[in-house]
């Protein structure tokens, strides 16, 4: 015998249960474009031995963990010296870190490179059986592989590899004769990668930001910025073809077409970004252009994509010392901009740090979440300074695409 009213009672109940998830799901929605902000310390000057902490990159692995990494700084905070590289984890999206442990080349030590940049000869450098292990790159792939490329003295580049985010690490394996390919463009006599972040593209090759000068007086370039890459999954790294002539450090992402957009540092006149474009990552660059809305004031910015928006599937996001002011003293408001157009105009933009600030990398997290990992000088330096000092922390900010649109 049927019971209409008790299927009538259930259907209502599948109803209003229904009815229920929906809101629910509305309201999880709603909260999750609600604006947020928010930021912490993970390096700071004059701690666990080290002077100074420089040179921020960082990445989310295809699990999620975070690895946060940078240049630990012995003895002094000159850019060559006793350096090493540390690196931080977290597994709940960048709000706690594991302590810092040193990665990058713990074999034998390697001799210094014999020429300084001009200008930097009367410095202190360090002492002759100091090793500068510099510019840490790390590549974190689809298939969970995270490959850290990194330079030692400014003339020669390591690879080494971890497959368990970045708990332990591959011994290093020498990649410098890719490198030693741009001598045809560049007889150069110091090297480095990035710094910040390398990128797998969507057709699986590795692309890694590199430069390359020669601080000899000549009538060639003295320096670019360009690429290396790799299409057997980092095994086998290839020079590209020079990216943006006098480029200094550089950055790339994908665009979503595939194509590449390389930026790099720059010594130009119109204290702008420059931009170069490449259909494959390495090759046929296009003429080099100024970004209007990205000032230049010579420091290594960041840049990533970002495809978790409701909006427009695609966006790139940029973060520079926004300034032209060119004294390293001077770098400050560190600011985040936003393009929809591949790269091609800059038309949102957000103030990170409005004070003392200067490097910056950028990674973005699977719920769409913004990191930016930066040089702060906010806090009160340890040590007390006549000028502004942008490099007392390592920073990193979280936030979402609704802060840096401003909604309310």
């Amino acid at each position: 015998m049927n019971h209409p009213h008790r299927f009538g009672i259930r259907e209502n109940s599948l109803r209003v249960a229904s009815c229920f998830i929906a809101c629910c799901v509305l309201v999880g929605a709603a909260q999750a474009t609600e604006p947020f902000f928010e930021k912490s310390v993970l390096f700071e000057e004059q701690t666990d031995g080290f002077v100074l902490y420089r040179i921020p990159g960082i990445v989310v692995t295809a699990k999620g963990t975070v690895l946060a990494y940078c240049e630990a700084r012995k003895f002094s905070i000159a850019d060559r010296g006793e350096i090493e590289v540390h690196l931080r984890r977290s597994n709940d999206g960048g709000k706690t870190f594991a302590p810092p442990v040193q990665v990058a080349h713990l074999g034998p030590r390697l001799p210094r490179n014999p020429v300084l940049p001009p200008g930097k000869e009367a410095k202190d450098m360090g002492g002759p059986n100091e090793q500068t292990v510099n510019n840490p790159v790390a590549i974190a792939t689809r298939s969970g592989r995270v490959h850290l490329i990194y330079c030692v003295e400014y003339m020669r580049c390591f690879s080494i590899h971890s497959d368990d985010d970045g708990q332990t690490w591959s011994s290093p394996i020498e990649i410098t004769s890719a490198l030693n390919s741009f001598r045809e463009h560049i007889d150069w006599q110091a090297i480095a990668t990035g710094p910040g972040h390398g990128i797998e593209l969507s057709n699986g090759r590795l692309i890694v930001p590199v430069w390359i000068s020669d601080y000899r007086l000549s009538g060639r370039t003295g320096k670019a910025a360009a690429t290396i890459y790799s299409d057997d999954g980092g095994t086998t790294w290839h020079a590209g073809n020079p990216a943006i002539p006098t480029g200094g450090e550089a950055n790339v992402v994908e665009r979503s077409d595939g194509s590449v957009m390389l930026t790099a540092r720059n010594g130009d006149s119109r204290n702008r970004r420059l931009v170069a474009f490449s259909s494959d990552g390495y090759s046929d660059w296009s003429a080099p252009r100024i970004a209007d809305e990205l000032k230049e004031p010579g420091c290594m910015a960041g840049v990533t994509k970002h495809s978790i928006d409701q909006d427009a599937p695609y966006k790139l996001l940029f973060s520079n010392a926004q300034t032209t002011k060119r004294k390293h003293s001077a770098r400050r408001n560190l600011t985040i901009h936003l393009s929809r157009d591949d790269g091609i105009t800059w038309p949102i933009q957000r103030t990170i740090e409005p004070g003392p600030s200067a490097y910056s990398d950028l990674a973005v997290l699977p719920n769409g979440t913004i990191l930016c990992f930066y040089e702060s000088g906010v806090a009160k330096p340890k040590i007390e300074r006549t000028r502004d000092w942008a490099y007392a922390n390592l920073s990193l900010a979280r936030f979402n695409l609704a802060w840096v649109k401003g909604k309310p």
